[in-house]
């Protein structure tokens, strides 16, 4: 069993794309890329990305599926439908969809994922509760990973930052 580590890092998780394998967007159970992470991972891996997404929905709320990275250096682009369209998301519905998307990246047999804060943008999550889920989904299954040696949270601002790494150092 290898040993899981979780990371930080603080900016767009598209900067990410040269040193993960696969990045999760922030998606709706439709796959349509608007804004926020889907918009950025849009603009900087092509619109093929939802293209392929899109095909592929719409898909339950919490469910995840992987399509490949287009333009970006990453393999794949994992979406995960943390909330419907116009709804806002749930601690439920974060916390099924971060565990699906690892589950997706272990099928791939992958070795690093990168994860925005699901859920707290457009989908309205505090990010307090956003962190406390995700974390504990994270580590709730890194005993299980037999791929996955490599977890990093991509946070796009400070406050998300500092808010996921307490939620990390409480252990």
């Amino acid at each position: 069993m290898p040993q899981v580590e979780i990371e930080l890092y603080q900016g767009s998780i598209t900067d990410l794309d040269r040193k993960v394998e696969a990045l999760v967007n922030a998606a709706s159970t439709d796959l349509w890329m608007g804004a926020g992470v889907a918009g950025a991972i849009k603009r900087a891996g092509g619109k093929e990305i939802e293209e392929e997404a899109v095909a592929q929905g719409p898909i339950p709320l919490g469910e995840a599926v992987a399509t490949t990275a287009g333009r970006l250096r990453c393999r794949f682009v994992i979406h995960a439908a943390g909330m419907e369209p116009g709804r806002r998301a749930t601690a439920e519905a974060v916390r099924d969809a971060t565990r699906n998307s690892l589950l997706r990246a272990e099928e791939l047999s992958l070795e690093s994922i990168a994860l925005p804060a699901l859920g707290t943008g457009i989908g309205g999550l505090p990010l307090e509760q956003a962190a406390r889920i995700q974390i504990e989904e994270t580590r709730r299954f890194a005993p299980e990973a037999k791929s996955l040696k490599r977890i990093v949270f991509a946070l796009f601002d400070r406050q998300a930052y500092e808010l996921y790494r307490k939620e990390l150092e409480r252990g």
